[in-house]
């Protein structure tokens, strides 16, 4: 059995930039343990499997972390969505429409962005019963909770930066990830970091998801309803997000990287 396999650069407009994600178009259903082992075989942050529903524009998106499956996925989707517009599954025109383990994500194309609809992620100030006063040396002036996901807002763009954090302190003080965030530097107006190794990903390069709950703290922090985002990984990503009440808008461009075919035996 073949199956058509291709891997996008999400949230950037250059080739090895972004977030990479696999994505395979599934004319015929495969099981859950065989995407789980794609995925483990990709070996990237996420491997999204997409497949046709009775209904025009209207598609299933699961996503898979080499360890695991996830409930939500920001560049995965974004990949996805691209990667059928370019290969007839979506017309230029329409809204995508997934239904997914979070609810009916829509997707529409606008010239070189794409443009996603995702549930806002509700953010709560907490204190943090491992990291009170420093993150790994850098000082912390915010921490909010999000299901099963932290924020830990330090000083300054640069300290978002420079942090060197220890994945195995992380892994054992949160139950997913810790996202850290701080003021940017002009162009943009928010800087982040996610770290993420009890789902198999120590560093995300660019984070969909993340944003949705970033856009909560910051609105709370700021009353801005709209901010340019830069995800400070070693690959970098830029995102916009807009609150529109408890959905969030996410933009943001891709590019493909390569196409191939999977044997499954």
């Amino acid at each position: 059995m073949k199956i058509p396999i291709a891997i996008i650069d999400a949230f950037t407009n250059k080739a090895f930039g972004g977030n990479p994600a696999a994505v395979c178009l599934l004319e015929r259903p495969i099981s859950t343990d065989q995407m789980q082992r794609i995925a483990m075989e990709m070996n990237l942050s996420e491997t999204a499997f997409v497949e046709k529903t009775a209904e025009p524009d209207v598609f299933t998106l699961r996503w898979f972390t080499p360890l695991l499956e996830i409930d939500l996925c920001g560049h995965a989707t974004l990949a996805s969505a691209f990667h059928m517009l370019h290969s007839g599954w979506a017309l230029p025109d329409s809204t995508i429409r997934f239904n997914t383990k979070s609810g009916e994500l829509r997707v529409k194309g606008f010239e070189e962005w794409l443009q996603m609809d995702f549930p806002l992620i509700p953010t709560y100030k907490e204190e943090h019963p491992y990291f009170k006063d420093e993150f790994f040396g850098e000082k912390i002036v915010g921490i909010s909770e999000l299901r099963k996901n932290w924020i830990i807002e330090l000083e300054d763009y640069k300290a978002v930066e420079s942090v060197k954090p220890n994945f195995m302190v992380i892994s054992d003080n949160s139950e997913e990830g810790i996202i850290i965030t701080a003021k940017g530097k002009e162009p943009y107006d928010i800087y982040s970091r996610f770290f993420g190794p009890n789902v198999g990903v120590n560093e995300d390069p660019v984070t969909g998801f993340a944003h949705c709950a970033l856009m909560d703290y910051w609105y709370q922090k700021t009353g801005k309803f709209s901010l340019k985002a830069f995800q400070a990984s070693s690959r970098g990503g830029i995102i916009n997000i807009e609150k529109h009440d408890d959905r969030v808008l996410l933009k943001g461009q891709a590019v493909h990287v390569l196409l191939g075919e999977l044997s499954l035996s």
